[in-house]
């Protein structure tokens, strides 16, 4: 019997974001459980970094879920849920967004929480979102790195750069647990744990966690 699929879909093309998502995820890829699979969207943009971004890529993702018949439920792992709402119109299996995702885990593990962002323009288009959630008051604050998405993934420096912002969250703004903003931090999420001593969650680890739990309770 084969073991059903998560499918993660990195909306960005950068292939090492994608490569991030893989290693991040791997403590979850465990004997028994769903097969884990991440996929580059070809038709995205290298970052994920404007309004306009998110919104060229919410029918390509439509499309490719669409047409997925073995996937037993699926992931968007960009910080912004471009096309969450119109890829739960296209399919009857779970559509899982790692902002969603990650913000509802932060706030089980915390009072409040604080964002890290890859740059000023993003923190508009993640405060709408939150409005629309209706968690704004839960909400100590978020900050940019100023720093692309292809940057975050690997370039030199992100991490201390992650550190700084986290610091400063914490103490300033009194954020009790920090949620990275981007899927192309995924490989920073323990040593920035480790560095400010507050819970760091990882939105794509958040969002997969649930999915699999989602799928393992409706095999059994």
């Amino acid at each position: 019997m084969s073991r059903p699929r998560i499918l993660v879909i990195n909306p960005n093309s950068n292939h090492k974001v994608t490569q991030g998502l893989e290693d991040a995820l791997k403590p979850l890829d465990f004997e028994g459980g769903p097969e884990l699979v991440c996929q580059t969207l070809a038709e995205g943009p290298f970052g994920i970094e404007s309004q306009a971004d998110v919104d060229s890529v919410a029918m390509p993702l439509r499309r490719l879920v669409e047409s997925d018949n073995s996937s037993a439920a699926f992931v968007i792992a960009c910080y912004s849920d471009p096309g969450l709402q119109v890829c739960r119109e296209g399919t009857d299996r779970p559509v899982f967004g790692i902002a969603e995702c990650g913000v509802l885990t932060a706030l089980s593990r915390a009072e409040n929480f604080g964002v890290i962002a890859i740059a000023q323009r993003s923190i508009r288009r993640h405060m709408r979102y939150l409005r629309q959630m209706g968690l704004t008051d839960r909400l100590a604050g978020e900050r940019p790195l100023n720093m692309s998405v292809a940057e975050t993934a690997s370039g030199e420096g992100t991490l201390a750069k992650m550190i700084e912002v986290g610091r400063a969250l914490r103490d300033e703004d009194g954020a009790r647990a920090i949620v990275m903003g981007c899927a192309g931090m995924a490989r920073h999420r323990r040593p920035l744990e480790d560095a400010l001593q507050i819970p760091v969650i990882d939105p794509t680890q958040a969002a997969v966690t649930m999915a699999l739990g989602t799928v393992q309770f409706s095999a059994h």
